[in-house]
């Protein structure tokens, strides 16, 4: 669980983040082995960088190698954390007589890094590719021309959905176990809940008894619930928009 918990998170928390790797990939790309003053500057700073993707690449230029970012964060963090996590479970992070180890501790997680980056550096590597690619007049470093789905392919709603599936798991599993422990609460008389007042009580009692990881509870199941559910609701809408408008024209 541990390490789909931690490859999870990973992968909601890339969603947002995945724009600033775009402008942190360009600007290191930029005057590669030239001498300050020698090249020019098509991102001044990160703000600016931002404005001058969106402008001349488009606002989905800021999101471009989101999927293989996602795999790449549920894979190193999945293994970086979930092996640090099963480490510290199985009692390896402490000495004999039960005290933590800050040896054992920094061992155990200087070896979950390294096979995390191993196994995640092919993965990183076709996302450097992807988030450096850019519009001739704002092209820095060398320009690799991956595709990963020709244009219009049933593919990319496919792999959106993907994503979207994630991020609605992501976001909604706290309120799906409030939810679903809200109605399987037993009432009074008058069909009154004797164990929440409502959904934000229920989830103020959850993370203060479970922590926060009490409102988690299911994420997994609720993935593929919910992922599939997700992803072929997507799928077959855009493929159903497609066919409207190939036959109505």
């Amino acid at each position: 669980m541990d390490f789909l918990l931690s490859g999870l998170a990973a992968c909601g928390a890339c969603v947002f983040t995945n724009p600033l790797e775009v402008v942190k990939t360009r600007m290191q790309l930029q005057g590669e082995l030239k001498a300050p003053g020698t090249y020019q500057r098509h991102y001044r700073n990160v703000f600016h960088a931002f404005f001058t993707i969106g402008k001349v690449d488009g606002l989905a230029a800021l999101q471009k190698g989101l999927a293989p970012a996602l795999l790449y964060q549920f894979l190193m963090n999945g293994i970086r954390l979930g092996t640090y996590g099963l480490a510290e479970a199985r009692g390896y992070l402490h000495t004999n007589e039960g005290v933590l180890s800050p040896v054992r501790s920094a061992a155990a997680g200087a070896l979950a890094g390294v096979i995390g980056a191993y196994l995640g550096s092919p993965i990183y590597m076709v996302k450097t590719h992807l988030q450096a690619q850019a519009a001739s007049e704002i092209a820095v470093g060398h320009q690799y021309k991956h595709e990963i789905f020709p244009p219009q392919s049933w593919k990319v709603a496919l792999a959106a959905a993907m994503v979207s599936g994630i991020a609605v798991v992501t976001a909604m599993t706290p309120f799906d176990v409030a939810s679903t422990r809200l109605y399987n609460q037993p009432t009074d008389t008058h069909g009154k809940g004797l164990m929440y007042r409502g959904i934000f009580d229920a989830l103020l009692q959850t993370a203060r008894k479970e922590g926060v990881f009490g409102m988690y509870k299911g994420i997994g199941a609720s993935y593929f619930r919910l992922g599939p559910h997700t992803i072929l609701s997507l799928f077959f809408w855009d493929q159903l928009r497609v066919f409207y408008n190939t036959y109505t024209k």
